[in-house]
C-alpha cells in the first residue's frame, strides 16, 4: 500500500530531489506497463526514436544520444536485432564498428511504442491540465540543459 503524500514527513515532501525521484518511479511504472505486451521496455523505445529521428549510428553514438551504458545499449540492440527491429552493419570507414540502422518492421513498432507512451504520459500527468504539462516539461528541460552545459 502507497503512503499518501500527505503522510510523508515535511522536510522530505519539500526536496526537490526525492520529489523528482518519486515521479520517475511511477514514470517507470507507467511506461513499462504501456509497454508490457510489446516485448519492448524503455531503452528499446530510447534506441528505436533515436535511429529514426537522427539515422543510422553506431554504438557509441547512441550511447551518447540516450545515455544508456554501454553494456545495456548492446544487450538492447540484441534484443531488436533478434526481432528484426533493427539491422547491424559494419562502418564502411571503420569495419571494427557497426553501424545501427532501423528497420521497416522498427518503425512500425516504434509507431506502436509512440501510442502507447502518449497513454503513459497521460496517466502520469493526468492531474496536470494542457498548460502545467507543456510547463512542467520547460522546466525538467531547463533542468537537464543546465547540468549538460555543467
Amino acid at each position: 500500500m502507497e503512503i499518501a503524500h500527505e503522510d510523508t514527513p515535511g522536510r522530505l515532501r519539500t526536496l526537490p530531489t526525492r520529489l523528482v525521484n518519486q515521479v520517475a518511479i511511477l514514470a517507470n511504472r507507467e511506461t513499462e506497463r504501456a509497454f508490457d505486451a510489446t516485448g519492448s521496455r524503455r531503452y528499446h523505445y530510447a534506441l528505436l526514436a533515436t535511429l529514426d529521428e537522427f539515422g543510422p549510428a553506431s554504438q557509441a553514438e547512441l550511447g551518447r544520444r540516450t545515455r544508456i551504458d554501454r553494456s545495456d545499449i548492446v544487450a538492447a540492440l540484441n534484443d531488436l536485432a533478434e526481432r528484426g527491429l533493427i539491422e547491424r552493419s559494419p562502418d564502411p570507414d571503420d569495419r571494427r564498428r557497426n553501424i545501427v540502422t532501423i528497420t521497416a518492421a522498427g518503425t512500425r513498432h516504434l509507431v506502436e511504442l509512440d501510442h502507447r507512451i502518449g497513454g503513459a504520459q497521460d496517466e502520469l500527468l493526468a492531474a496536470l491540465s494542457a498548460d502545467e504539462r507543456r510547463e512542467f516539461v520547460r522546466l525538467l528541460t531547463r533542468i537537464l540543459d543546465d547540468h549538460a552545459r555543467g
